[in-house]
């Protein structure tokens, strides 16, 4: 049985007339007639009583009618399903990210992306940044926001948002009435720090500690960094966070901006050796949040999703242009 057939089938039953219906299929008489009496072969019974005068439906023509007409509904939702799927109004990506993203902008893209495709099921993964690349790489992840930015052939990467590193310190600090400085002047501090296993981003700052002249004296590691900022609260050390995560705890954490390379290093045979090595010329110091994603995969949900998603993110602030600055020269960020 072909599908032609149960259209014709259906158009005739419509019209009731071989003329009509062949003209509304833009087809002649003659194979018309030759595919219903080849369903009517396949089938054992005639759907039509044909007189000379008029053409009807017969008992078994009527009771094949509602499932013809399934038959070709089901092949139009198939039709539309496919072209859904194909233009990336309906399928499914898995995104990956660390905890610290629900307490960004990230969540208010989610919701705007579920007004504008409704039918994507986009499901959220939280898990440690260093799992990201890897889960990338297997396929358990479609894409992923993330700090640490890679593009290898193999997975790609485009800014999302600048997010410069900043100071936390608690309240009282003896540095709290600075409103910038070098990182170097914190190589005496406790330091609570993101556990180095867990994120590159950690690694980063680690070494850019080190670049500046110092191993820092960690007394505390989370993996997360609002549990960073609530500690530095609590007065068990300074932190270096991204500047959009340290608004979170603005009530009880102070801020300060590091100072780029020719103002933090002051004078001084120290200053001019910490001036040669700043973190901040390498680019150590920043947060930026990228999206990644596997260079060679087309699925159109994930491709429209990423488009979508660098969209919103052009239209959001710059986290560096805010009250964080304070007035001080920006540090310039790599791009991808």
């Amino acid at each position: 049985m072909e599908l032609r057939q149960i259209r014709y089938f259906t158009v005739l039953a419509d019209e009731l007339s071989f003329t009509r219906a062949a003209r509304r299929l833009h087809v002649s008489q003659p194979p018309l007639s030759f595919q219903i009496a080849s369903l009517e072969t396949e089938l054992g019974a005639r759907l039509f009583d044909r007189t000379s005068r008029s053409v009807a439906l017969s008992a078994a023509g009527q009771a094949f009618l509602p499932h013809a007409q399934a038959v070709l509904a089901r092949l139009d939702e198939a039709r539309s399903h496919v072209a859904r799927v194909a233009s990336g109004l309906e399928g499914r990506v898995q995104v990956g990210l660390a905890g610290s993203h629900f307490l960004g902008p990230f969540p208010q893209f989610i919701q705007q992306f579920r007004l504008q495709r409704p039918e994507v099921e986009v499901a959220l993964n939280e898990m440690k940044p260093s799992d990201h690349l890897q889960a990338l790489r297997d396929g358990r992840l479609d894409l992923c926001v993330s700090r640490n930015p890679l593009n290898d052939g193999q997975i790609s990467a485009a800014l999302l948002w600048p997010d410069p590193v900043v100071v936390a310190l608690p309240p009282g600090h003896r540095l709290a009435s600075r409103s910038q400085f070098g990182l170097a002047e914190l190589h005496d501090e406790d330091f609570v720090f993101l556990r180095l296993d867990s994120s590159p981003f950690a690694m980063r700052l680690f070494d850019a500690c080190v670049q500046a002249g110092f191993a820092p004296r960690i007394v505390q590691q989370v993996v997360e960094v609002p549990a960073a900022l609530n500690l530095v609260a609590a007065g068990l050390g300074v932190a270096l966070v991204p500047a959009s995560m340290a608004m979170l705890r603005a009530d009880a954490v102070g801020t300060c901006r590091l100072l780029a390379p020719a103002r933090a290093a002051g004078s001084g045979k120290r200053a001019r050796k910490l001036a040669g090595s700043d973190p901040n010329r390498h680019g150590l110091l920043n947060g930026d949040v990228y999206v990644l994603w596997r260079t060679e995969d087309a699925a159109p949900a994930v491709s429209q999703f990423k488009k979508l998603l660098l969209d919103w993110a052009a239209t959001l602030p710059d986290f560096a242009r805010q009250d964080v600055d304070r007035g001080s020269d920006p540090v310039t960020a790599p791009g991808v």
